[in-house]
């Protein structure tokens, strides 16, 4: 548990994304700011946006709160990309934060409900592990795979993270350990789920004349998408396929010009190892099916084909919910940019993050590029 509450996480991550601007960046240059949260446990419900500039050093700065449940600062990114591509604005900063070991585990428990379906699933008990649940369940009887590739993203997850300082959880696992854990809701086993931790995490943003005065080596944006579903996993078509995923990815794609094959690494959102095959599969990196082998092929291992969360991940580095967006592109930050130490994946060039809301209902995937 961190002793920061989240004006200290924010003033910590908005002062790490100032510090690391290469020719350094006057406060008075970022001419808005947006903030991913969900309001755990109610902290600052309102008008947390002006808690944001007031921690970031932005006295009268425009700030405004972006709430979409997990794709909470996924969504805050895609804002401030509107306004610095509209014109609006130079020089945005994005922010996400989440305090969620301040309560206890029962209020924790209804926190990380409220973005599901709360007059069929919550009445009927589901809890948020139960919804991710129902759709392991689904997705190994119709492929006929066994819980082995959930167990492999676990694994997969927990190497990286030993190499990342800031992650959560830093120690390895093995497939056994991830096999044998108590259930909690199955298939689904403790390891399979990724823990409630405390967090911020903090970009600027500015187009691509202004960036070039405060840096030699860019990294770009240069495809974005968003979507949603049904709220209930009872009034969509699947339970094996988030469509919020798939059209998200396929405007990013589109907008960006590129297709799966140009990807270089990937930062997937893995509430539960079964949300990384699933994501696989909607963003077109393994056909129906095939994430499962995919992943037990070391595919998605650092040095494979298609490394996913050379970070750790939701699932070991943690997933602080308003802050998890802004995480992934501090990932892909550092990545692109061949910072990235120990789990740097050599000779990246263009990375995907994908941020989902809830059990699938929202979605947004953003494509990054190292600038030239």
């Amino acid at each position: 548990m961190l002793p920061e509450g989240p004006r200290a996480l924010l003033r910590a991550a908005t002062h790490q994304a100032f510090a690391s601007v290469d020719r350094g960046l006057e406060r008075g240059a970022v001419g808005e700011a947006f903030l991913g949260t969900l309001g755990m446990s109610g902290w600052q419900l309102g008008n947390s946006s002006a808690v944001l500039a007031e921690e970031a050093g932005l006295p009268g700065v425009p700030a405004a709160r972006v709430e979409n449940a997990c794709a909470s600062a996924g969504a805050a990114l895609r804002a401030g990309l509107r306004a610095v591509e509209s014109g609006a604005r130079d020089v945005v900063l994005v922010a996400g934060v989440e305090k969620m070991n301040d309560m206890p585990s029962a209020r924790r428990r209804y926190w990380l409900g409220v973005s599901g379906d709360t007059e069929w699933e919550r009445l009927a008990g589901l809890t948020f592990a139960g919804v991710y649940a129902l759709m392991a369940d689904r997705y190994l009887t119709e492929h006929g795979v066994g819980p082995e590739a959930l167990a492999e993203v676990a694994v997969k997850a927990h190497r990286n993270a030993a190499n990342n300082p800031n992650a959560h959880f830093q120690k390895p696992i093995t497939r056994e350990r991830a096999l044998s854990a108590p259930r909690v809701a199955d298939p689904l086993g403790l390891l399979d789920c990724c823990p409630v931790s405390d967090g911020a995490a903090a970009v600027v943003l500015a187009s691509e004349e202004t960036a070039r005065r405060y840096t030699d080596t860019p990294v770009v944006v240069t495809g974005d998408g968003a979507a949603s579903d049904r709220l209930a996993l009872q009034e969509r078509e699947s339970l094996t396929s988030l469509s919020a995923t798939v059209r998200a990815g396929r405007e990013a794609f589109q907008r960006a010009g590129r297709q799966p094959a140009d990807i270089a690494f990937a930062e997937l959102h893995d509430c539960f190892t079964i949300a990384e095959l699933l994501a696989l599969e909607d963003l077109g990196f393994a056909g129906a099916g095939e994430a499962a082998a995919m992943t037990l092929s070391g595919a998605t291992a650092i040095g494979g084909r298609l490394p996913v969360n050379p970070d750790g991940g939701l699932k070991a580095k943690g997933h602080p919910i308003g802050a998890t967006g802004a995480s992934q592109a501090y990932e892909i930050f550092l990545q692109l940019r061949a910072a990235a130490g120990a789990r740097q994946v050599a000779g990246a060039e263009r990375a995907l993050a994908h941020n989902v809301g809830g059990s699938g209902a929202s979605a947004t995937v953003t494509i990054f590029e190292r600038g030239p």
